[in-house]
């Protein structure tokens, strides 16, 4: 199964951009801080991923406003240039 559910601050949003087909895209860089208990020791998690929203979920999030919380859903896959990962945004809320 590969799906991931996220909190998230948009940190960084790309101007909106269209594919072949003409379907709207945007690329973000999110960011996620956290604590989490780990072998029954709390742990600070802090990461920063790149994310790619596609259709009305692209157009929603190019307009989107930076420093919001967000609880993201989507899949992960291989970077187009086979170096790291992209978070595929499905849908997302404001928390």
């Amino acid at each position: 199964m590969n799906q991931l559910q996220l909190s998230a601050v948009v940190v960084q949003v790309q101007s909106m951009r269209y594919t072949p087909a003409g379907i709207p895209a945007v690329n973000l860089v999110l960011e996620h801080e956290s604590q989490i208990v780990e072998m029954d020791t709390p742990r600070q998690v802090k990461l920063q991923l790149k994310a790619i929203a596609f259709g009305a979920q692209a157009e929603v999030l190019s307009r989107q406003g930076l420093d919001a919380v967000c609880e993201f859903h989507g899949f992960m896959a291989s970077a187009r240039n086979g170096k790291g990962v992209v978070f595929h945004i499905q849908d997302f809320s404001k928390t």
